[in-house]
């Protein structure tokens, strides 16, 4: 029979229990509490901001801005890290991404809200396989792409951009087997890499066919991607601009569900043809090397971009009467060698809409407005004619 003092005792034992058991269910893992350590010594508050101000760790880590955890596990685990205030108006943070941040293993999203966080992406962040969200954007992050970022399976969404990858470090250039690495995720949706300085050519396999947006502007990338683009059947947002691809553009392209086709500013070059009518509101293919005459498919788009291109022949007839009609707003063709155009000189273009004839293989037949780059010259000289676009030269 038990006394009164052993039942005292007994249940001293057991509330202490139930108090250690509450207290560590309270409290992160050990290894997520050291790595927030880690992570916190390595970045500070940019001048302004003063985000890490209540990152305490005599308290609960799981309750810092920023931090969100789980109670799944006896040890509550780090899901979410968004490090720095989130509002458009703050600084942001600088510093370095710590390799600890890799030991968060049920780290399912991370991000970094825009500040001067410069230096490499930790290698280490492949050994989170539960990640699905990665957005380091407009940072100072430079070094390349890790490739060992292509094993995450689950990622869901990339955003690098605005950032100064790869660049040099101590003044040389980094080596790199290729601008990205081959990514092994079929539930990748997105990848935005833009404003960058990725160079080279993109291997066809290396994006998984499971992407709805692909943004690539403002790099040195080069190369085809002809069989790119046909494997990414699902794509609704493009942005290949301000490169220097090349080859021909795979007619399949112009049948994807996007709004604006941006492919501007490369050094694409051959024919263009569509597969079927193009239902793609805008269409900006400017500034490349294509030629061939145009395709009259191009007369559903109502913002159409063929300028400083090596585009000959006929403008279609059926881009006249879409113009005519307003179905047309914006159709720039100048600094090509289009040879006619069969419209009434006393023909009124519509307020709404804008032609561009400038510097082709004619006199523009009818009063039109053009921008400012186009130039005040009016037609080619004879010469450049002769060779039909075959002579170098916008």
């Amino acid at each position: 029979m038990a006394t009164p003092t052993t039942a005292l005792s007994s249940s001293l034992v057991f509330l202490a229990l139930a108090h250690a058991t509450l207290l560590a269910a309270a409290l992160p893992d050990p290894v997520d509490f050291l790595s927030l350590q880690a992570i916190r010594k390595s970045l500070r508050d940019a001048p302004g901001s003063n985000f890490f101000a209540s990152w305490d760790f005599t308290s609960d880590p799981c309750g810092f801005p920023g931090v969100l955890c789980d109670s799944s596990s006896p040890y509550r685990r780090v899901v979410s890290l968004s490090l720095g205030d989130p509002r458009a108006s703050a600084p942001g943070l600088t510093g370095r991404l710590h390799p600890a941040i890799g030991n968060l293993s049920s780290l399912a999203e991370l991000a970094i809200v825009p500040g001067r966080v410069f230096g490499r992406i930790p290698q280490s962040l492949y050994r989170l396989r539960k990640l699905r969200f990665l957005g380091l954007g407009r940072n100072f992050l430079s070094g390349g792409i890790p490739a060992d970022l292509g094993l995450l399976r689950n990622l869901r969404t990339l955003d690098l951009s605005y950032n100064r990858l790869p660049a040099t470090e101590g003044g040389r250039i980094v080596a790199l087997s290729g601008p990205v690495p081959p990514f092994l995720s079929r539930t990748l949706t997105r990848i935005d890499l833009k404003h960058n300085e990725l160079s080279g050519p993109i291997p066809p396999a290396y994006l998984p066919p499971s992407l709805q947006y692909l943004s690539l502007s403002w790099n040195r990338l080069s190369g085809p991607v002809d069989r790119l683009l046909n494997r990414l059947s699902r794509l609704n947002y493009l942005d290949l601009s301000m490169n220097r691809f090349a080859g021909p553009i795979p007619g399949r392209v112009f049948g994807y569900p996007i709004t604006t086709l941006q492919l501007q500013r490369n050094a694409f070059s051959g024919p263009v043809r569509p597969a079927g009518q193009v239902a793609i509101p805008t269409v900006d293919l400017s500034y490349n090397r294509l030629s061939g005459e145009i395709p009259p498919e191009f007369s559903t788009v109502r913002g159409l971009y063929l300028n400083d291109n090596r585009f000959t022949g006929q403008v279609p007839g059926s881009f006249v009467d879409r113009l005519l009609g307003s179905g047309i707003r914006v159709l720039y063709l100048q600094h090509n060698f289009l040879t006619g155009i069969k419209i009434n000189p006393t023909a009124e273009i519509p307020a709404t809409s804008s032609l561009c004839l400038q510097y082709n293989c004619m006199v523009p037949p009818v009063q039109s407005r053009c921008p400012s780059t186009a130039g005040r010259r009016k037609a080619r000289p004879t010469w450049q004619c002769r060779s039909s676009g075959s002579v170098g030269g916008k």
